[in-house]
């Protein structure tokens, strides 16, 4: 038997766009169920995201503290941005990202991980970079601004960012997913084995 999630789409009887946001909407589907019925599923539209956990020659990871108003806190996370322009390739989205956020550029890229953070109620996709060989961007710092011109940036071993997500301390869920994975590779086949920053991605495609 394989593990592997596959793609399936369920027949639609109708669908709306009852909210369109600025990055974001929300649609309702009439969905038909295994057994017949019509069900409502009411989810949010993403445009997709990318996420980079950049390791240092210290095994340390770049972390951002950062406030997010919809659960009231400060969260520390890794960079990460939205997928702006339909088609991007990631890795330029990414590569972006860190270079905006934390004005820093990385040599050696890899995918560390896939993941639909909630499946259950929006459609977002984000794929987790690795990023190492970090060295400071050239040139001016992106200007900031809204809740970033208040964000804190740090490094932080790999080892204490485990301890303080299993201690429910950090709750971002691509720092968690992203630390996790880190050392699940490290422990496993090796960095080196991680698939390479241009590998295919079904749920948001692009040209290389």
């Amino acid at each position: 038997m394989t593990i592997k999630d596959t793609a399936e789409e369920w027949e639609i009887r109708a669908s709306a766009t009852p909210f369109v946001g600025n990055k974001t909407s929300v649609r309702a589907d009439d969905v038909v169920m295994p057994d017949g019925s019509v069900a409502r599923r009411d989810y949010q539209v993403h445009p997709g995201s990318v996420a980079i956990l950049a390791l240092d020659d210290q095994s340390r990871v770049l972390v951002l503290r950062q406030y997010r108003h919809p659960v009231r806190h400060k969260l520390w996370e890794i960079p990460a941005g939205l997928l702006d322009i339909p088609g991007e390739n990631p890795l330029h989205a990414a590569q972006r990202e860190l270079y905006e956020e934390a004005h820093i550029k990385a040599e050696n890229w890899r995918v560390l991980t896939d993941v639909y953070p909630t499946a259950g109620g929006c459609d977002e996709a984000v794929r987790i970079f690795l990023a190492r060989d970090l060295s400071a961007a050239e040139g001016d710092r992106f200007e900031v601004e809204d809740e970033e011109a208040d964000m804190e940036l740090a490094r932080i071993p790999v080892q204490e960012l485990v301890r303080g997500v299993l201690a429910g301390d950090l709750h971002n869920n691509c720092l968690a997913v992203g630390v996790l994975s880190l050392v699940a590779a490290q422990h496993g086949d090796g960095l080196d084995a991680l698939r390479p920053a241009e590998a295919p991605w079904p749920a948001r495609p692009f040209e290389v």
